[in-house]
């Protein structure tokens, strides 16, 4: 399945399945890693901690193990869980202070363009929004006020592809600026950003790192110690942390991360082809299809391609809604990265807080379809998306 894309990361799975969870570390000697519910830890003298913990804010025993474990998939040195990928993103922006300022990459998450908009800007950050994948207009957005540029590859819902080691070298030009991207559409076994010269790592674990559709989570991954001393204080000092239950579950769903990818993959290039080649749809858009315009940039920086995919149906709102609304082996809901597949309207759903003009300018619209490829049969899948598409648009001829 490679075809050309860079070469799959050696160990992948045996790091997956045994990274951070040594038996060893337990009393008991349990292979599967305990739920720790403890919110307090006992200490051997005051100030002594006994195996490093003390209060489960600040560190607990089963979020060290996915922490541990994330790290290591991400070739870096250090990992931090928070109650969200948002949450993620606050403490990131708190490595900042008024007056500085953030880049964006133009096309983002929604919530990620919501809280820099309306939130961040005013803490007395300036915000500005740039298309990454044009390196000049990065270099010439930056100012001596820039502290961090924040980056999404592939981006959500357009699936633009940005050169992350290109970025990495103008940002790098500059001091004291940091570059953070949003691994979410990816995860560490298509793509480490670390590994092209990225700051920070940044995922909603509720995607696919997590993978069931079951747990709200955020992750962070970096290698410079100054760097994660800075992260961890503010991880116990804002608390957005997540509980111990939902650690247990997302280092779960690691143990088949490599697995479920290559069927994300393998789905979505077969529904890729499919609406390529259905004369209802007017553009279909997924970086492992030769017709994406970064297909080779995605060839030389990832392993592989998430099941992210978008298409533009021929019509209008209504035909959009239409097939939403006929979809049966699909689900209409947001989110995504779990086992299920999941088809939403951006322009109302996701992305609904994104200023009308901004969607428009960046193509979110009201045909614009996104979808999850989950890991179902592929013939089911076909299937369901075509007699939605009939259902939506009986004749495509008659369109105008």
């Amino acid at each position: 399945m490679n075809g050309g894309y860079l070469r799959p990361f050696e160990h992948f799975s045996t790091q997956a399945i045994h990274a951070g969870q040594d038996p060893d570390q337990w009393r008991s000697g349990a292979l599967v890693p305990p739920l720790s519910l403890s919110t307090t830890f006992k200490q051997k003298a005051p100030g002594e901690f006994m195996l490093g913990y003390d209060y489960s804010r600040c560190g607990n025993p089963t979020r060290s193990c996915l922490e541990e474990a994330i790290a290591v998939l991400d070739g870096a040195k250090y990992s931090l869980a928070y109650a969200s990928g948002l949450a993620a993103t606050v403490n990131i922006t708190h490595l900042l202070k008024a007056g500085d300022t953030i880049i964006c990459m133009d096309d983002v998450y929604g919530g990620t363009n919501r809280y820099f908009q309306t939130i961040a800007s005013e803490m007395g950050l300036k915000i500005v929004f740039v298309d990454c994948t044009k390196l000049k207009c990065l270099e010439a957005a930056i100012t001596p006020e820039t502290k961090l540029v924040w980056i999404e590859t592939p981006t959500n819902p357009t699936l633009k592809v940005i050169d992350i080691q290109g970025c990495a070298d103008v940002v790098h030009k500059h001091k004291d600026i940091l570059l953070a991207v949003d691994n979410s559409f990816m995860s560490p076994y298509f793509q480490r950003p670390l590994s092209l010269g990225a700051d920070i790592c940044m995922y909603s674990a509720t995607k696919y790192v997590n993978g069931h559709s079951d747990v709200v989570m955020g992750l962070v991954s970096v290698n410079r110690d100054d760097l994660y001393e800075r992260l961890k204080f503010l991880q116990g000092s804002i608390g957005a942390i997540p509980s111990p239950f939902d650690c247990f579950l997302c280092n779960r769903g690691l143990k088949t991360l490599k697995l479920r990818m290559n069927q994300h993959f393998h789905n979505a290039l077969a529904v890729g082809r499919f609406l390529e080649s259905n004369p209802r749809v007017e553009k279909v858009i997924y970086p492992g299809l030769p017709s994406h315009p970064q297909h080779q940039l995605v060839k030389r920086q990832c392993t592989g391609c998430s099941g992210m995919l978008s298409f533009y149906i021929k019509g209008n709102l209504k035909h959009a809604t239409i097939f939403l609304k006929s979809i049966k082996v699909f689900t209409l809901a947001e989110s995504l990265g779990g086992y299920e597949s999941l088809a939403e309207l951006p322009a109302v759903m996701t992305h609904a807080s994104v200023r009308k003009e901004d969607r428009e300018a960046l193509g979110i619209s009201d045909t614009l379809i996104r979808l999850s490829i989950g890991l179902e049969d592929e013939e089911d899948l076909v299937e369901d998306l075509d007699q939605a598409l009939k259902a939506a648009i009986p004749d495509p001829k008659a369109l105008k």
